[in-house]
Order: C-alpha cells, then structure tokens, then sequence
C-alpha cells in the first residue's frame, strides 16, 4: 500500500477502511464475466452492449436519460452539440441520432396518450462549449418519436410562479395519469411545477427555502409518478438529490415522507413493477470523501416498501434497527450513475455522466 493512501486510511474508522480496501477493485475487464448485486437482483455486467466504432458516426459527450418505447427502440439524452438524441436497438446498435437545439439536453420521459407515444425533453440550460460553461434559461419540450414538436411549457416567471431574479433550470418531468405535467427544477430553484396535459400552469410546491429541513428538495433532481399502489392513489416521488433521499408528495403537493438512501447521491427514480431504481452519480460519506481518487456511481434497487434489496456497482446494503446504513461504491464498474432504463426482460440499461464519453452500460440478469 502507498504511504498516501495509508495516510488517507489511518484517518478513518477500522470497519469503514476495511469495507473500502476489501471491496473497491480495479476496473474489469469487460470481457469477463463480472457480476454485481445483491440478493435477487445481480446482474453480469456487460460493457460492449455498443459495439466499438459507432462513435465515428454517433459521437457522444455524457449520457444523461433513456426510455424504451413500445416497439423495443430506446431513446437516449444527452447534450453532443449535434447528436442530443441517440436511438438504439435492443442489442445495443445506434439507428440514428439527431437534434441540435437542446444544448442542455438533460431529461427524457415517456407519456402514452390514447396509445400515442410522446416524449418530454428537459434542456437544463446548462451547457459547456469548448472549455466554458453557460447558464442560460432551460425548458420544456413535448415532441413525437420523430421529433417534431407538439409545444413547450412556458416559463414560470411568465405565469407568475417565479420572480425575474429565480433562475429556471429544469432537470426532468414525470406525467401523471390524468395528463399533469410535473417539472423538477433541480438546477435552478428546486420547486415542483406542475402544468395540466395542454402545458397550462396550475401549481408549484417543494423548494429549498422556507421549507422545513426534512421536506425541502435539496437539488431536486429526478421525479416520478408512484401508481404502485394504483392510479387512484397515485403520488409524486421526487429526488433531493443533495439530501441523499427521496421526498414523496400528493399530486397537489403536499408533503407525505422520506426515503432516505444514506451514502448515495441519488438520481432520478424509475418505478418497474413494484421496485424503484436509480442511478448513483456519487457516493457521499464523510468517511469516503476523505480517500484518495474519490470513488464514484453505483445503481440502486427498491422494494415496494423502499428498502434498498441491492445496489449494483455497491457495498451490499445493510440495515441495522431499521436504519439502512451508508452506501458506498464496491466495484469500479461505473463513473457516475446518472439513470436506469428497465427492460422487459429485468435486464438494465445504465447511463451516465462525466464517463469519458463512453455509451451506456447494460446489466444482465442473472
């Protein structure tokens, strides 16, 4: 062991060291057959679902969101000047990318109206160009599987829900079953909008400031329509993301519980069957941040009553009088764990962000 990194480690608590140098390993080899997870729920790791050379005419900078669509094609966000929207196949080959207008290329969501499908694209606003980093306004944009637009949500500072000195920066959308449209304002001022199925607005809750602590969305960075429990009891989950848990909210806003996810800077949540998944971006404990190389992104899933069963990519999870403890990176498999596409079949499509401009990742069932 190096002399920095022993320094690094005598800091820190005999268990937690002992966790961190048993379980990181080095980067696998992806030919081999590496598998992750917990319980139920493990999965071989499959690194070349997109096969080498299709960067040369489908070039990428981070993977952000993806949904799969009834005829088996995925649809991927990301935020290349000149290829926003990637469209796979199942087995991992590019059909075709496109779009240029969506910079900040953020979120992407699934709505099926009457047996149409449409897709939401949330453009956060926030973009770099060569080495510079821009903030400008972001928005909303309802679109068909070919892209033409249907129409974009406006402002919220033009309908009166903001005040001209609260930044607007969008970072995903979840449709509700009567057609209410829900915005997480994760980069911007941390409100839920919502807005009825032809974009007019209705309401805003959540937010930061003047919240209490244990309600507030702290970089409300994913959102998601709860129907387990059936449409008529449906409910907003919604990531405060800095917070290290999800808020759960009513459809009209009103704040109903916690689920934490101690360790884990949590993405956005995908409701599949009865589970919840989500992306890591980054593993966040005191006893972690202090190591050298900072270990970062794993995946998580949740029962139908939110414990965390398994955390692909992480420290197995472990609950003690109830309290699940902190999660932590295990495996260097992914670099920031930004969303969770479920498949039919249980297997996983992870993307992610700040990954050396490397495709998503799929997870086998196993």
């Amino acid at each position: 062991m190096s002399q920095t990194r022993r320094h690094f480690l005598s800091g820190l608590s005999t268990a937690v060291a002992a966790t961190w140098t048993q379980s990181l390993r080095a980067a696998p080899d992806p030919k081999k057959d590496t598998v992750i997870g917990h319980g139920t729920h493990r999965y071989r790791v499959n690194k070349e679902w997109v096969a080498t050379g299709q960067g040369r005419f489908h070039p990428i900078l981070n993977c952000h969101e993806m949904v799969q669509v009834k005829d088996g094609r995925l649809f991927m966000v990301g935020d290349h000047w000149d290829n926003q929207m990637l469209v796979f196949k199942p087995d991992g080959t590019i059909l075709e990318s496109w779009g240029s207008a969506w910079p900040g290329g953020h979120g992407l969501t699934l709505s099926v109206e009457n047996g149409e499908e449409f897709l939401f694209l949330t453009d956060s606003g926030l973009w770099k160009s060569g080495g510079a980093s821009y903030r400008q306004t972001g928005r909303v944009t309802k679109m068909d599987l070919k892209g033409k637009e249907i129409f974009s949500l406006s402002h919220p500072m033009l309908v009166g829900a903001y005040e001209s000195t609260m930044n607007f920066n969008p970072t995903e959308v979840a449709v509700a079953p009567n057609g209410d449209i829900y915005v997480v304002d994760g980069y911007g001022s941390n409100y839920v909008l919502r807005y009825d199925r032809n974009g007019k607005f209705l309401s805003r809750f959540g937010g930061k400031e003047g919240v209490p602590e244990g309600e507030r969305l702290n970089n409300a960075h994913g959102i998601a329509i709860d129907t387990r429990q059936g449409a008529d009891k449906a409910t907003v989950i919604a990531t405060s993301r800095a917070d290290k848990c999800f808020r759960r909210f009513t459809l009209e806003g009103k704040y109903l519980e916690t689920i934490e996810v101690p360790g884990a800077m949590i993405c956005r949540p995908v409701i599949s069957g009865q589970e919840l998944y989500a992306g890591v971006c980054w593993s966040s404990t005191p006893e972690i941040n202090k190591l050298p190389q900072n270990p970062s992104g794993f995946t998580v899933v949740l029962s139908a009553e939110n414990k965390v069963i398994s955390a692909p990519g992480g420290t197995e999870p472990v609950y003690e009088n109830g309290q699940l403890q902190p999660l932590m990176q295990a495996e260097r498999v992914f670099d920031h764990g930004h969303d969770v596409c479920v498949l039919e079949n249980g297997d996983l499509i992870v993307c992610q962000w700040n990954a050396f401009q490397t495709y998503p990742i799929k997870l086998e069932r196993v």
